[in-house]
């Protein structure tokens, strides 16, 4: 019981919750990559395919979290994720086609899945390494970040579909969730070693309210593009 109230409950959530809304597109590569097996095998497909990529996905993330201690990086891994939580937000008005070969090979099929999960990991890599960086202690971030993930496996392999349909019933989950990208992207760049020693310890007093302000204008930002975008796709048609 001790061991699970030292935990910083809110730091796994935020992991668990990027991994599902930057995970989503996972279950349509599983799908797409095993829809022409044997139906005695698309099973052992999905589990081996995901195991695979999320095994692979672990190792990502350790070295991006020794990377951000790099001076800069943190502030460079911060731009990165305001894109990331931009196109989250846009990319209901833009589409997102996903063009897959299928195989009717058990392992060709799990080839594909582990290898356009990882074309797809960079935005889920920057941003479950800058959520633990959150964690005062720097050796515990990797072990939040494997439990963060392994928690997330089951909801990813068995409820993806049920997320995927919650978002489309509710796009609110979405802009939430880049709101949340923001404030770990505003949290990252006061925290960059590169900007302390630029600008002394001081600037990290102020990571709470970069935080407040990146979430809050993400979400504006975006809204108001998604929007834009609507209005012109009317226009057009």
């Amino acid at each position: 019981m001790e061991f699970l109230a030292m935990i910083d409950w809110a730091v796994i959530a935020q992991i668990i919750l990027i991994d599902l809304l930057l995970g989503g597109d996972n279950a349509v590569v599983i799908a797409l990559a095993c829809r022409n097996l044997h139906p005695n095998q698309r099973r052992k497909g999905i589990m081996y395919g995901t195991a695979g990529a999320i095994i692979l996905r672990v190792v990502l993330v350790a070295f991006a979290v020794t990377l951000l201690q790099i001076p800069f990086l943190k502030f460079v891994g911060g731009l990165l994720l305001f894109w990331i939580a931009y196109k989250l937000i846009i990319q209901t008005e833009e589409g997102d086609d996903h063009e897959l070969e299928a195989s009717d090979k058990l392992w060709s099929a799990i080839k594909t899945i582990i290898v356009a999960d990882i074309a797809m990991s960079v935005d889920n890599v920057i941003a479950i390494a800058g959520a633990a960086g959150q964690v005062d202690v720097a050796h515990h971030q990797y072990g939040y970040i494997v439990f963060g993930l392994l928690v997330s496996i089951p909801i990813i392999v068995a409820g993806s579909q049920i997320v995927l349909y919650l978002i489309d019933r509710f796009p609110l989950i979405v802009t939430l969730g880049a709101g949340l990208l923001g404030w770990i992207a505003g949290g990252m760049i006061c925290s960059d070693p590169g900007l302390i020693k630029q600008f002394g310890e001081g600037i990290q007093d102020y990571g709470t309210a970069a935080s407040v302000v990146s979430a809050v204008g993400i979400m504006l930002v975006g809204e108001v593009m998604k929007r834009s975008m609507k209005k012109k796709k009317s226009a057009a048609s």
